[in-house]
């Protein structure tokens, strides 16, 4: 396992962030311990969490699980979205937000919170609220980075904006869906992450299972996993069953006989070796699961294979991305220095 550099900060994670969105609900607290000590034991230390994954049961299995390893563990959390009956139970105001560090180091039997982030935007709180809560947690020593997830370009740029102006701290990260048949990211949010050196961490890296090639080829909706009936959001299979994404599976299950390695890890890999991305949060129900996707790491793809994945799986060219990449002066003057 390889560490890099999260965002513009000092802090190292695993090139893979173990999910726990499962653990408490589809596996149970003892089979996701041992899952915790395997991803350890094999070099990760990056673990992500949030405060409603099983109404707060995958807070107390990573802290039980982590209980004497603490200083060798990035624990990750979340705040925002809606724990109780009362109407300050959601959101980030500083009440939320005060209430919610507590509660989460509680559950996770800790006294600080390695990265804290905004799990989407808030409409209704002022950004200048939530920045200078999160600021007083940073110096409070609570919390040592904050982070950010599913925000749109101009909501990052903005809270980036009024974090430096206000000498507040900043957002070292984002956490935001995206894999190879989810690449929305592309059109604004990864380039101003490359800017503004913000490190990327998305979820759902193998689009909820569908890039492991365990789904039938058909519009039906599977009757297990992820994409069942019950399945809504992200996660209704008519988002995944398009020509587009199963012509993606085909080059990811081409390659992965190429190579000798499932598809899971190959569109793993693929993320390894994307510019700007940090590291995929992956997810595993099982200990097998979680050793699959550990054989990601320690190896990468030829650039033919990357690209080939790269050109099979990006967006339509749009304006004005294609405007401006039109007029791009690298690209008009070949002796130019950039």
């Amino acid at each position: 396992m390889k560490y890099r550099r999260l965002g513009r900060s000092g802090l190292f994670v695993s090139e893979l962030c173990l999910g726990t969105m499962t653990f408490g609900r589809e596996t149970d607290k003892e089979t996701s311990i041992r899952m915790i000590h395997q991803f350890l034991d094999a070099g990760g230390n990056f673990i992500d969490t949030a405060d409603v994954y099983a109404d707060g049961r995958s807070e107390e299995i990573v802290g039980q699980a982590i209980k004497g390893r603490r200083s060798e563990v990035i624990v990750a959390t979340k705040v925002r979205m809606k724990v109780g009956p009362h109407p300050n139970d959601a959101g980030y105001s500083r009440k939320r937000i005060m209430d919610g560090v507590e509660q989460s180091l509680r559950r996770l039997g800790t006294d600080y919170i390695d990265l804290y982030q905004l799990h989407v935007w808030d409409h209704l709180t002022p950004i200048e609220e939530t920045l200078r809560t999160l600021d007083d947690l940073v110096s409070s020593g609570k919390v040592r980075y904050i982070g950010c997830s599913n925000f749109l370009a101009w909501q990052l740029m903005k809270a980036l904006a009024y974090s430096d102006f206000n000498n507040y701290v900043r957002f070292i990260s984002i956490q935001p869906q995206y894999s190879l048949v989810n690449r929305e990211m592309d059109r604004e949010v990864l380039s101003l992450c490359l800017e503004e050196e913000v490190g990327v961490i998305p979820w759902a890296p193998l689009a909820g299972g569908f890039l492991t090639g365990k789904y039938p080829r058909s519009k039906e909706k599977p009757n297990f996993g992820r994409f069942n009936n019950s399945s809504t959001g992200e996660y209704m299979w008519e988002r995944k069953a398009t020509d587009r994404n199963f012509k993606i599976l085909d080059k990811v299950k081409s390659i992965a006989d190429e190579l000798g390695k499932t598809p899971a890890q190959v569109a793993l890999n693929w993320l390894l070796c994307k510019e700007g991305i940090t590291s995929p949060i992956f997810g595993a129900r099982t200990p097998e699961q979680l050793e699959e996707n550990l054989g990601s790491t320690g190896w990468r793809l030829s650039a033919e294979h990357f690209k080939a994945l790269d050109e099979v799986s990006k967006l339509p060219s749009e304006y004005p991305n294609r405007f401006i990449d039109k007029f791009r002066r690298d690209v008009i003057y070949d002796n130019l220095e950039v």
